[in-house]
């Protein structure tokens, strides 16, 4: 756990404030989500399954959270860009986080695995 704290550390303002409050946001969405550290970000996993992380965009330098099952989604806020499978949500720093939408996307993302459409190996 404490190169994941040291990740979030290590951010500067106001993306370390950003990420903070997305992964608060995203961990009390259900009790069987975790956060871990996987390519050198934070991803959340439902279960063991990666279902979203959170990233700064190359380009555009703006945060988002990236929903691996994103091509499942049809939210015009969510966009694909060269991705097949993961569709991604900007913020804008300088904007108050969209928390109701945010929790219904990371709902709508969890319920994916949930219904089975994306199967979670057994243990």
């Amino acid at each position: 756990m404490k190169e994941l704290d040291n990740f979030y550390e290590k951010l500067q303002e106001p993306e370390r404030g950003i990420f903070l409050s997305l992964k608060e946001i995203i961990l009390k969405q259900d009790n069987d989500i975790t956060n871990v550290l996987k390519y050198g970000m934070p991803f959340f996993c439902y279960k063991g399954k990666m279902f979203c992380y959170l990233w700064i965009h190359k380009k555009t330098k703006q945060t988002y959270i990236g929903i691996v099952e994103g091509k499942h989604f049809e939210e015009s806020f969510l966009i694909q860009e060269a991705r097949s499978r993961m569709k991604i949500m900007m913020f804008n720093s300088d904007e108050d986080l969209p928390i109701e939408i945010i929790e219904n996307i990371i709902q709508k993302s969890i319920n994916l695995y949930k219904t089975g459409i994306i199967k979670i190996k057994s243990k």
